[in-house]
């Protein structure tokens, strides 16, 4: 007779509604599952019908787009003051609703795009911990522009930017957002409001690990960064640890897989010979990048497996998918954590998102960074200089367009260059290092178990600071 399991606390996790943030939220979730705390997600009607996680609950809460998520809204500053206003009511709800069950909510984990999700639960006399789903790099240059210590737009004649306990950044490795703020204000906005309320979250946690980001230790009394409790890297554990059973994937898919197609044609390639390009769910290519990819992945001579959405179809090179038939599959979406654990892959052409740059570390696959927009700049530096697990792609202009020659020289590098063999002995360092974070006596995995014990405690007076911001 299977053993019934018995909760610890009631752990209530809030994403922001894309594939990008629900990942690593979901995920945190069934984490604090498997150490016995019952955890809800809290979603969007319109998101709420692509979650399942074995052990994890599914609750709706509105964001005032219900049929359509904020791709009906009317731009990203008018969806996020509606998920405000509609976001809070309805958190509130699910609040009260489990009050006078047996398993009343003791702590809101919330995407720390969400900042009115702390109030609600400071509002209700329950714990609140931000997540952030950046680098802690990244997250510290956030803070300081939020404090006033970084002036906006960076310039170049500032450069390099020098911060106590960061590595050193140069003008091509900062996010977009810093160097031309107008051009993004509604999500310079966004980023910035995560640290409106901070100073009252009860943790600060961020999706990352100590090995891969405390490596430059500032003097005592220098450091001016943020210092968050790192939990990470939060991705299924079969690629891990293995301690969660049948964690394979996610668990949440806002898009249908074509695995089947993916795998067939992948067993039939020799091990270490094929790469992977994908730029994620986000990122929108002009015709001319695509171009310029497409033959160069060609004249490669590389076998590829291209992630294409549908949406972009259209910008291929006429006669392309014909002309390469015998090299590559175009695909419009794989799963992706399968693919990059697959022995066939050699190297992976990525947009450097931080999800599919942790997940590119946890499984050892060496990269060519394509960065476009936003923290994929800073993650890109990483990449090549920091972790030293592959190579930046360089632009041919302002327009962000690499050239064909270029990315066949990149992919010469990665896949069999003179530096290829030093880059996949790193990548298969970082792999290890991920994995020792979250198995057992990790560091990420004491600094989990540590907030479990908290929130199972229930007592607020004693309010746990291990993560936050040093002023």
């Amino acid at each position: 007779m299977k053993e019934e399991r018995v909760w610890r606390g009631h752990v209530v996790v809030v994403p922001y509604p894309s594939q990008g943030h629900i990942n690593p939220l979901l995920q945190f979730a069934k984490r604090l599952a498997s150490k016995g705390v019952q955890a809800t997600v809290a979603t969007t009607h319109y998101t709420v019908n692509t979650i399942y996680a074995p052990n994890v609950s599914v609750e709706a809460i509105s964001d005032g787009y219900d049929e359509g998520g904020h791709g009906h809204a009317s731009d990203t500053g008018a969806y996020l003051k509606a998920f405000k206003t509609f976001g809070s009511k309805t958190l509130s709800q699910l609040i009260r609703k489990f009050e006078t069950s047996d398993s009343p909510v003791t702590c809101v984990v919330y995407d720390s795009f969400l900042p009115w999700a702390l109030d609600v639960a400071i509002q209700h006399g329950v714990y609140g911990a931000a997540f952030f789903t950046n680098s802690a790099t990244v997250s510290s240059l956030l803070y300081r522009i939020h404090h006033g210590l970084l002036t906006l737009p960076v310039k170049v004649e500032d450069m390099p930017l020098c911060i106590p306990g960061l590595h050193k950044l140069g003008y091509p490795d900062l996010p977009s957002f810093l160097k031309a703020p107008d051009s993004y204000p509604a999500y310079l906005a966004m980023t910035l409001s995560q640290y409106s309320n901070l100073h009252q979250a009860h943790w600060i946690l961020g999706n990352t690990f100590d090995d891969l980001e405390l490596q430059f230790p500032a003097a005592e009394g220098e450091c001016e960064v943020w210092k968050g409790t790192m939990i990470g890297p939060m991705i299924p554990s079969a690629y891990l640890d293995g301690r969660i059973e049948d964690d394979r994937g996610y668990g949440a898919s806002l898009w249908k897989p074509l695995d089947h197609k993916c795998k067939k044609w992948l067993e039939l390639k020799p091990a270490g010979s094929v790469v992977y390009v994908s730029f994620g769910s986000m990122v929108v290519l002009t015709p001319k990048q695509m171009e310029e990819i497409a033959w160069g992945l060609r004249g490669s001579d590389y076998h590829f497996l291209w992630v294409v959405k549908e949406s972009e179809h259209g910008k291929l090179p006429e006669g392309f998918i014909e002309a390469t038939e015998e090299k590559g599959l175009v695909v419009t979406w794989c799963q992706q954590l399968e693919l990059l654990a697959h022995e066939a892959i050699g190297c992976f052409v990525t947009h450097c998102g931080w999800n599919s740059t942790l997940e590119a570390l946890c499984l050892g696959v060496p990269m060519v960074g394509v960065p476009k927009f936003a923290d994929q700049f800073t993650n890109a530096k990483f990449i090549e200089d920091v972790w030293g697990v592959g190579v930046r792609a360089k632009e041919e202009d302002n327009n962000g367009t690499v050239r064909r020659e270029e990315l066949q020289f990149c992919l010469r590098e990665v896949m069999d260059g003179e530096r290829s063999q030093e880059m996949k002995k790193n990548a298969a360092k970082w792999k290890e290092l991920a994995k020792n974070a979250v198995s057992e006596g990790g560091s990420s995995d004491n600094n989990i178990n540590e907030f479990v014990a908290q929130v199972c405690t229930g007592n607020k007076e004693e309010k746990y600071m291990n993560g936050g911001l040093i002023n």
